[in-house]
């Protein structure tokens, strides 16, 4: 009986953790493609920040600089025709 339970509760855990790791990556969080909207949730695309930072990460769609921060500015994106709020 205990080595079912175990069984159980591994295979739960296992799937738990497949369903997390297939989650999109929030705006913010690292991404892997340039221009990709796929692996972003919704309202995302995957760049630059630019400014100090490096690397590709999430960032927030956008149409015009009132949809960003005031430290950031809606400018296109490489390998797409998306704008998003990168760093000035």
């Amino acid at each position: 009986m205990n080595a079912k339970r175990l069984l159980s509760s591994a295979l739960l855990l296992v799937g738990l953790l497949a369903v997390t790791a297939c989650g999109k990556a929030e705006i913010g969080e690292e991404c892997d493609k340039t221009g990709s909207t796929d692996e972003c949730v919704e309202g995302g695309i995957c760049d630059t920040l630019g400014g100090d930072t490096t690397g590709l990460q999430c960032l927030k769609i956008c149409t015009q600089d009132s949809d960003c921060p005031a430290t950031q500015a809606c400018t296109g994106v490489s390998g797409s025709n998306q704008k998003a709020c990168h760093n000035k």
